[in-house]
């Protein structure tokens, strides 16, 4: 869910895996119309009213940017992905991704438009790997 309230897209980055369907519900008391122009997913839901929601399914990988053609100052990301290995960070920029098979794997951080370079990582079976990213 990636719901208007307030003026505002909550949550600002939403992170799902392809074949998702993400519904867009109008929580404020004003209309939106929730739209995009990004190459994985383009569309627009249109003008709709307090306790209306429309949904769209997300079918390919990449960096969704929605904005609201009414409210200039409203976005959010919606990151798309094709595997289940993902996470976002705690308050303290933390992160853990459970459940990785062992193997060598490229592991990258985006933030805001902003990706680190790939990083690569090999995880053991039944051991923790550590990494740390800095964003350009």
């Amino acid at each position: 869910v990636l719901d208007q309230r307030d003026e505002r897209f909550v949550p600002h980055v939403l992170v799902v895996t392809t074949g998702t369907v993400v519904d867009f519900p109008n929580s404020d008391r004003i209309y939106h119309n929730v739209f995009s122009l990004s190459k994985p997913k383009s569309f627009d839901l249109g003008r709709y009213a307090a306790g209306r929601s429309k949904a769209v399914t997300f079918d390919r990988p990449g960096v969704v940017r929605v904005f609201c053609d009414i409210h200039s100052h409203m976005n959010a990301f919606i990151l798309v992905f094709s595997h289940p290995f993902f996470a976002l960070t705690d308050s303290d920029g933390r992160f853990r991704i459970d459940n990785v098979p062992p193997g060598t794997y490229s592991l990258v951080a985006w933030n805001e438009g902003v990706a680190s370079d790939p990083q690569s990582v090999v995880v053991t079976e039944g051991g923790e790997t550590e990494a740390d990213f800095t964003l350009r």
